[in-house]
Order: C-alpha cells, then sequence, then structure tokens
C-alpha cells in the first residue's frame, strides 16, 4: 500500500495518542479514533474524554482503556501524562471549538504534539495566542481539515502547481448542508445545541463549521492567500444566534501577474444537500471539479478539449494521489481514509521527530497557520457582514 511508506516507517511502535473529548455519542471522536487506527501507527492509551469526571471515566472503560489513564480533566492528563515514561507523545482535542485553546495549550508547553479538530479556537484573539505557543513548542500542531487528505484533491494541487490550468482566475467553493433547516437545537439534537451557541462555537456558524472546510480546499487546491472579502451572512431559523447561511465574495492576493476572484456558498439550511463540498478552479489553460460526494473522481478540461474525467489509481492520475491511496482504483476511498491520510502524514512527521531527522517535504498536512488563517476568514466575514456587504482586508 503506497500509504504505508517504506519498510522502516512501518517498524516505528505506535505513537502513543492521547484524547480529549470524544466520549460516549460524540461522532467525531470516533471518526478520529478510527482514522488515527487505519494505518495502525497509533495506539489510544490516555483520555480525558468528556467534561464531567465520571463520563470520563465510563467513556474510558468503555474504550478499553486503562482506568488509571481515564483522567477528569485535560489539564490533569497533561500534567500526569508528561510525567510518565510511557507517557502520550500526541493528543488528539475532538471538543466544541471554545475548549481548543485551552486545551492544546496544556500540552504544547509540555511537547506533546497536538492533532486538532477544526476550526481552530471559537476566537481570533485565542486563535493568535494558540499560533504564538505552538511556535514556542517543540511540538507538532496538526489541524484535521480531513478533506486535504484525499488522493484526487492532492492530484488537482498538483496539477495546479504543474500549470496544467495555467494561472488560475477563478475558484469557486461550496458547502451546502440540510441538517439546520429547523431549529433542532431547540429539541436535544447535541451537536446543533454546541454548533449554534456562540459561547461554544464563536462567532461563526456555518461560516465556521463547513465555510472553514470550503475555504480552507480553495486555499489548498489553488495556492492562493486571500486578501479581501466581501460576505452576506444570514440566520433564516428564527431565534438561531449565529449564521447558518453565507454568500462569499472572495479577492486573492497578486500571483503570477494575476489576481483571480472566488466564490464561496456555505449553508446549513439547503434541502436536499447531505454534505455538498464542492470545488472548481479555473485557469487560462482550463479547469477542474471535485465533489466530495463522489471523491475517487477528478474532473479536467483543457480549454477547447473535451472534458476529462480522471480516476483515483486510474490514467491520468498522478504521484501525487498514489501516495495517499491504498487499494486500487475502482475500489471507492472516501471519509475515513481521507481523515487516517491526515493521521498518517501527522505520523509520518512525528517519527522523523523521534529519531531526530528532517519531515521529508513531501509529507503535507494542515498546520496552525492553516487554523489561523480559517479564523482570520470567520472574523473578516462576520465584520463584512455587519457592515452590509463592505469589503473587508484579510
Amino acid at each position: 500500500m503506497a500509504i504505508e511508506g517504506s519498510t522502516t516507517e512501518a517498524r516505528q511502535p505506535r505513537i502513543r495518542l492521547g484524547m480529549v473529548g470524544g466520549g460516549a455519542g460524540a461522532f467525531i471522536g470516533a471518526v478520529h479514533r478510527i482514522a488515527a487506527r487505519l494505518d495502525d501507527h497509533f495506539e489510544l492509551v490516555a483520555g480525558a474524554l468528556s467534561s464531567t469526571p465520571e463520563k470520563s471515566i465510563a467513556s474510558g472503560r468503555e474504550l478499553g482503556l486503562d482506568p488509571s489513564r481515564c483522567y477528569g480533566s485535560f489539564k490533569e492528563m497533561a500534567i500526569r501524562e508528561a510525567k510518565l515514561k510511557n507517557g502520550i507523545e500526541a493528543v488528539a482535542i475532538v471538543t466544541p471549538n471554545h475548549v481548543h485553546y485551552e486545551a492544546a495549550k496544556e500540552f504544547l508547553k509540555r511537547g506533546i504534539h497536538v492533532i486538532c479538530d477544526k476550526p481552530l479556537t471559537s476566537t481570533l484573539g485565542d486563535a493568535k495566542k494558540l499560533k504564538k505557543l505552538a511556535g514556542e513548542s517543540e511540538a507538532l500542531f496538526v489541524l484535521t481539515h480531513n478533506y486535504t487528505g484525499y488522493p484526487m484533491v492532492r492530484q488537482a494541487r498538483q496539477m495546479v502547481k504543474n500549470g496544467d490550468l495555467g494561472t488560475i482566475r477563478l475558484v469557486q467553493m461550496e458547502y451546502p448542508q440540510d441538517w439546520l433547516t429547523e431549529a433542532v437545537e431547540q429539541s436535544g439534537s447535541k451537536q446543533a445545541e454546541w454548533r449554534t451557541d456562540p459561547a461554544r462555537s464563536g462567532a461563526g456558524g456555518s461560516t465556521g463549521d463547513i465555510g472553514t472546510h470550503a475555504y480552507n480546499l480553495g486555499c489548498f487546491v489553488s495556492g492562493l492567500e486571500l486578501e479581501e472579502l466581501s460576505a452576506d451572512l444570514d440566520s433564516f431559523v428564527p431565534g438561531r444566534k449565529l449564521d447558518d447561511n453565507a454568500h462569499v465574495m472572495m479577492r486573492f492576493k497578486e500571483k503570477d501577474g494575476a489576481r483571480a476572484k472566488g466564490m464561496l456558498w456555505c449553508s446549513q439550511v439547503a434541502p436536499g444537500h447531505e454534505n455538498g463540498l464542492k470545488v472548481r478552479v479555473y485557469g487560462t489553460k482550463g479547469g477542474i471539479e471535485w465533489v466530495q460526494a463522489d471523491p475517487n473522481y477528478l474532473w479536467y478540461t483543457p480549454f477547447g478539449e473535451p472534458k476529462r474525467l480522471l480516476t483515483r489509481g486510474g490514467a491520468g492520475s498522478d504521484a501525487a494521489a498514489a501516495r495517499v491511496s491504498r487499494i486500487p482504483s475502482g475500489h471507492p476511498e472516501g471519509y475515513l481514509e481521507g481523515f487516517a491520510n491526515i493521521y498518517t502524514e501527522a505520523a509520518r512527521a512525528i517519527f522523523a521527530r523521534r529519531k531526530g531527522e528532517q519531515i521529508d517535504p513531501a509529507v503535507v498536512y494542515p498546520t496552525i497557520d492553516d487554523g489561523l488563517k480559517g479564523m482570520l476568514f470567520v472574523d473578516a466575514c462576520v465584520q463584512s457582514s455587519k457592515k452590509n456587504g463592505a469589503w473587508v482586508k484579510v
């Protein structure tokens, strides 16, 4: 399997992993655990899995953890694990957004690598402080923008780098869902409750939850950096405190003598869309389109020529896609595998650190910088919308 890398990497002892959040009933915690184990590079050995000691210990036991390493708080876990001879080497933070900063801080200052769910934090101020802490720590910081791990997303990014599309002119990003079309946060939905609560989610609703994914994906593929934006945010559901729909126009920084433009739509009130993430990039020589619902394919249209369908592992796909593929073409790889690719890239970086070696330049994962850019994006969207869509520098 291409994902396994060299035989030297395969013989490395598993990385001892802890987890903050992700206890009983938490969707994303289970996803992280599957992703961490898929390529057999991590072993979950400790956790502060819930906001109360009782629930945390119960969740840890359910997962088969040693009861002595099931902690009542992330601070307790960070302090004790840092002192243990075989304490955790990395921690996955899978809590609501408002906990990310304080939890990451405790582990970073003790030299423990952090793998954090997105968005980076709940406030821009915390994001900036976390960026500073990460820069001062010897530990790695990995942000799980998992869609960057899909093979055909890597393919698309490499094609842009290769110049197959020419000079980039347009980037279109969209991420519609429908699960918040009604006020489910008022009827006991745990996921909806915290995602629509400014105290736990932050200033952005759909912009923070899924808009950051679309924005990150567009920049990852195109290689562009945002300069300014104009945003129109809405809370269509009566009583909802955060946006559930956003339309954003973008102007990117000059690259190759040109300034590309972008459009982003994210919505959680669009009936008929379950998880409609899509990115399109157009340049002077051609265009590409990738759809998350059909992730093993990439549409490529050289200007003036017929549209071409590139498949994962098939003719036309390159080493960038093959490097993060496990199985032959025609056998679908999707959400969990893409998520696992981020964990495996993180593992490769941690293995290099273990041996005191430089991290292979081919290793690619979202970093603290990507997290800060996402928070700057959300902040700019909120500020622009408050000013009736005025253009705001990012």
